[in-house]
Order: C-alpha cells, then sequence, then structure tokens
C-alpha cells in the first residue's frame, strides 16, 4: 500500500492517485448542478406565475361582469349617472384584464420594476399594504381554526 501523504504539496492537494483533477471536476459538477437547480426553480416560478396570470384574468372578468350587471341595479336604486359609473369601472376592468391576458409574465415583471423604479413610494405603500391586509387574513384563519370544536375525544373525566 503506497503513502500519498508523502506526495502531497504544502497547500494540501496531492499528486498521486490523481486527486488534483478531481476537485476541479467535483467544482464543475457543483457547480454545473446550482446553474441546473436554478434554472429549474425559475421554469416553475414562470409556470406559477403563468397560472396566477390566467386565474387573476378569469377573475377580473368576473368582477367585470358582476360590476355589469349590478349598473342595472345602481340605475334603479340611485340614478342613471351611478350606474354610468359602475358600467366604467366594469369597462376599465374587463380591458385590464385582457391587457393582462395578452401581456406574457416576462412583460408584466418588467412593468412592475418599471414602477417601482419611478414610484418608490407608492410601491413600498403598496406593499405593506398587501401585507397587512395577508397578515389579516392569516390571523383570521388561524382564528377560525382555533375557534372550531377540536375532533379529538376529550381528557375530561367528569361523572
Amino acid at each position: 500500500m503506497a503513502d500519498t501523504a508523502s506526495n502531497e504539496t504544502p497547500n494540501g492537494t496531492g499528486t498521486a492517485g490523481g486527486t488534483t483533477g478531481d476537485k476541479p471536476n467535483a467544482t464543475q459538477a457543483l457547480k454545473d448542478n446550482v446553474i441546473k437547480f436554478a434554472n429549474d426553480a425559475g421554469e416553475k416560478a414562470k409556470g406559477y406565475a403563468e397560472d396566477g396570470k390566467s386565474r387573476a384574468g378569469t377573475a377580473l372578468d368576473e368582477l367585470a361582469k358582476m360590476l355589469q350587471d349590478a349598473a342595472g341595479t345602481v340605475d334603479e336604486k340611485v340614478g342613471e349617472q351611478y350606474g354610468q359609473y359602475a358600467r366604467s369601472a366594469a369597462d376599465a376592468v374587463a380591458n385590464f384584464s385582457g391587457a393582462l391576458k395578452e401581456k406574457q409574465v416576462d412583460d408584466i415583471i418588467d412593468d412592475a420594476r418599471e414602477f417601482v423604479k419611478k414610484s418608490p413610494a407608492v410601491a413600498i405603500g403598496t406593499a405593506a399594504a398587501i401585507g397587512f391586509v395577508l397578515a389579516r387574513l392569516v390571523k383570521a384563519g388561524l382564528d377560525g381554526q382555533a375557534d372550531k370544536p377540536s375532533d379529538k375525544p376529550s381528557n375530561d373525566t367528569k361523572a
């Protein structure tokens, strides 16, 4: 059995048994795996974004239809002028939905970046408001679960 320790250089890399060539190959393999993982994650994120875009478009279409349907009721209850506001809002939502459906996810991301660059205060305020609403929704969901009676049998042994 040969002693490879005697063939090591001061920096710890050996010359025996091909150990010098193994480290660059292992490093390259690790880099390749990281790049592959990042690409896979990016593709999955794009898939989720496309799904979200589709769902948002559908929800906006439904909102536009609800606003359009409500316009008649608004005409009767409040007046035609206010019903026209509801119709205008429905048209604006429908136009936004159509524009959203036509855009690619990359274009939407680019638009969002440009908006943040142009109006960082509005973007931060919007993010804070969305975060607040999401936190309230999560808290309400957790509170609702805590209020539900447990399905587990009680250990209470009252006679």
